[in-house]
């Protein structure tokens, strides 16, 4: 897999000062880190495999098939039956040479149960590498030990690895009598099995429909107290240096709305890549899409420490991925950071003359930034977010 792959070669060199590497899909280091934005789809939907090998989700790099909440209780046996043929049909495509693997999305499936996932490995056999993983809804301590044997077994018969990413959203990791105990219970189940844990998921839809809450397209989930708490002590167990699990921002839902508060989107940002005519008309585009908030919302998710982001609709894609980008100055101050790690200094000035670099406190910071440089790439130094949304 590689980021951007759909921009010409002229328009790389002019966006990137370091371009997207190329990415093993066996390369779990990298590869946690590597999700970007993640597709959510029912498994019954029919045109998976014809809008992948038609190229219609453009950029995107992972998907998720869902058995859960995305179909109805009466659809189960219908989407697993649906699920199975849209592998089986990209199987076949790739023998065809209709589409190559390196142009099919990660592909994870939101299973239901154990039962599901063993199901579906069973009768896919050998094409079951075209998955990624599984999803594992509503993740407790009491399910999330079945889940993870079960993985680990079904993993002795593969010929590639397949991970697992528990998402957090039961009400004993949001109550908050319950929360630290059960969040610490969590975090020892899940190191037993480290190896098979790609991203550890917020399922913030799930959190505030516990409390009878819904954010509108104006706010971010940061704005919504109860969940926001619950996201810093989510973030304060599980990216601690003696862990390092890479965690997604929670889904943005909208793509269409009503808008009541004023857009946070400075023209500044725009006009000064894009001109006056470009720039003012790329900041109303997103404005009457309803994106503000979703960028926004990256912006927050990326402060928090969380790296990409679940979506909904494939208009999400390009502003995720683009915000996924390392900008020259973190580059730069990550490399000087980097580079002084020596011990002969503790302070040094970036190299962008407005901020101090502290060697030890912004280490791990700077670690991050190489490993999201590697597979997102570095703006040039007069471009951003922007040149990618354009």
């Amino acid at each position: 897999m590689r980021y951007f792959n759909y921009l010409t070669a002229a328009e790389e060199q002019t966006i990137f000062f370091l371009p997207p590497q190329s990415i093993a899909a066996t390369n779990k280091d990298l590869l946690e880190y590597a999700l970007g934005a993640t597709l959510y789809m029912p498994a019954t939907r029919k045109t998976v495999v014809q809008d992948i090998i038609d190229g219609k989700l453009t950029g995107l790099m992972s998907m998720v098939l869902c058995l859960e909440d995305a179909i109805g209780d009466n659809e189960v046996i219908k989407a697993e039956r649906l699920l199975v043929n849209h592998i089986r049909q990209l199987a076949l495509a790739v023998a065809q040479g209709g589409i190559s693997s390196a142009d099919i999305p990660l592909i994870f499936v939101r299973v239901r149960d154990v039962g599901q996932m063993r199901r579906i490995t069973d009768v896919l056999a050998e094409k079951g590498s075209l998955l990624t993983g599984f999803i594992f809804p509503k993740f407790t301590v009491a399910n999330g030990f079945a889940y993870f044997k079960a993985l680990a077994e079904i993993n002795k018969y593969q010929a590639k690895p397949l991970y697992g990413m528990p998402i957090l959203e039961s009400p004993e990791v949001i109550y908050m009598e319950s929360r630290h105990k059960h969040l610490l219970e969590i975090k020892k189940l899940l190191d037993q099995y480290r190896q098979l844990v790609l991203n550890v998921r917020i399922g913030a839809t799930d959190f505030s429909g516990l409390f009878g809450l819904r954010r509108s397209p104006d706010m971010t989930i940061y704005d919504i107290r109860v969940i926001d708490s619950c996201i810093t002590d989510i973030i304060n167990v599980f990216n601690r240096p003696d862990s390092n699990y890479v965690m997604p921002g929670p889904v943005w839902e909208f793509y269409s709305s009503e808008r009541v508060l004023k857009p946070q989107l400075r023209q500044g940002v725009f006009i000064d890549h894009l001109g006056q005519t470009g720039g003012r008309q790329m900041r109303e585009n997103l404005i009457c899409r309803y994106m503000d908030g979703l960028i926004h919302e990256i912006i927050l998710d990326k402060a928090n420490g969380l790296i990409g982001k679940t979506i909904i609709h494939p208009s999400h894609i390009k502003p995720v991925q683009a915000l996924c980008v390392v900008t020259h100055e973190e580059y730069m101050d990550a490399t000087s950071i980097l580079a002084s790690a020596n011990g002969d200094v503790g302070v040094i000035a970036s190299l962008y003359s407005n901020k101090m670099n502290e060697v030890k406190p912004h280490m791990r910071w700077a670690q991050k930034i190489i490993i999201k440089s590697k597979i997102y790439g570095v703006f040039n130094e007069q471009q951003n977010f922007t040149s990618l949304l354009a």
